[in-house]
């Protein structure tokens, strides 16, 4: 009898160790809002900020504005249509700018900023995105004020104490000097 319970035992041991593993189903669950959500501020936010940028380009008809493929507007303040070249990946260039609001409000002058230098299409350089897209656009001595939404501009982090999060600005480029490097051969 105890031969009996003892093989029965094993027998159901064996039969039910071999089961197959089953997958453990999370603890909790994610629904993916929060990513919808922040799709969703995130067009609204620029719709607002491009509404405001078009109010301001319907005020200053004066001007020729284009629309760049990068999603920011400008226009030239000094053109040079003589020269041809423009900074290509690995160019140092040297360049002044200053950034104000759509106001015209100044927030950083050229003199606090200084003369920038920056090699093309460099990620490591603490320049926002719309100036490094801008730069591609300029010729030696060519003066360009662009219209950045806050995505091509200083976003969620502003400047601390001088801009807010998600504020549009304008920033107006002066390159001074194009120098090629062997990093574009």
């Amino acid at each position: 009898m105890k031969l009996k319970l003892f093989l029965t035992f094993t027998f159901l041991l064996v039969l039910f160790s071999c089961k197959s593993p089953e997958a453990r189903k999370p603890v909790q669950y994610t629904s993916g809002s929060f990513i919808s959500k922040s799709i969703e501020r995130n067009k609204a936010i620029f719709e607002k900020e491009e509404k405001e940028i078009l109010q301001l380009l319907e005020v200053n008809k004066t001007k020729s504005y284009f629309t760049s493929e990068s999603g920011f507007w400008y226009y030239y303040e000094v053109k040079d249509s003589s020269k041809t070249k423009v900074p290509e990946y690995g160019d140092k260039v040297t360049f002044y700018h200053n950034i104000k609001d759509l106001n015209g409000i100044t927030i950083l002058s050229k003199n606090e900023v200084g003369l920038q230098n920056c090699v093309i299409d460099k990620t490591n350089q603490e320049l926002i995105s719309g100036i490094r897209d801008g730069l591609k656009l300029m010729k030696e001595g060519e003066t360009i004020t662009f219209l950045f939404p806050s995505y091509k501009a200083y976003g969620y982090y502003g400047i601390e104490n001088k801009l807010g999060t998600n504020v549009p600005i304008q920033c107006t480029v002066t390159l001074n000097s194009i120098n090629k490097t062997n990093e574009n051969y």
